[in-house]
């Protein structure tokens, strides 16, 4: 006889966290490799992404604040008050018929000037991530990570290419 699954009450089994993991840290990848490719003004990441921005700003007004600053740099204690989790569990369930995976766990950059790092991510949902990212875009606040993205992308062209060159010098010896 089985009994019904309660998720409230089951353990975390390893291999499933690291699915999440590796899936998480390969959409963040994914990511930051559009960010490095299109300007973000232009990067549409939803079907939804007029209403996912609107919602948020009109959900979450404090976001626009002192030239959004709460969107530029994260504020995971105030995600993770009372408070927040209330109002984050309301914006996510809205969207729970309409975005795919849109309680998946996602990686999100905390500073929208950097790019991830260990001190720089952190884990929401992918509404959530979806929330951030889209504002974020539309209001020029990626833009810094954007050229930061090419620059990088170049930086590792040129070293890939020096490579190249050193084995092929080492062949023709």
């Amino acid at each position: 006889m089985t009994s019904t699954f309660d998720p409230h009450t089951a353990q975390n089994h390893i291999d499933i966290e690291k699915q999440f993991a590796v899936k998480a840290v390969e959409q963040a990848q994914t990511y930051w490799n559009l960010l490095e490719k299109v300007p973000p003004t232009e990067l549409k990441l939803t079907r939804l992404d007029d209403e996912i921005y609107e919602d948020t700003i009109n959900t979450f007004p404090e976001l626009s604040e002192n030239n959004y600053a709460g969107l530029i740099k994260l504020n995971e204690e105030w995600m993770k008050s009372p408070d927040g989790k209330e109002r984050w569990r309301a914006f996510i369930e809205r969207y729970k018929k309409k975005v795919k995976d849109y309680n998946f766990g996602s990686l999100i950059r905390t500073n929208s000037k950097e790019e991830y790092g260990e001190k720089n991510t952190i884990f929401v949902t992918r509404i959530q991530f979806y929330a951030f990212e889209i504002a974020r875009n539309r209001l020029g606040l990626n833009d810094e990570a954007h050229e930061l993205a090419k620059a990088e992308a170049a930086k590792e062209k040129a070293q890939k290419e020096k490579e190249a060159a050193a084995q092929d010098k080492k062949k023709r010896k």
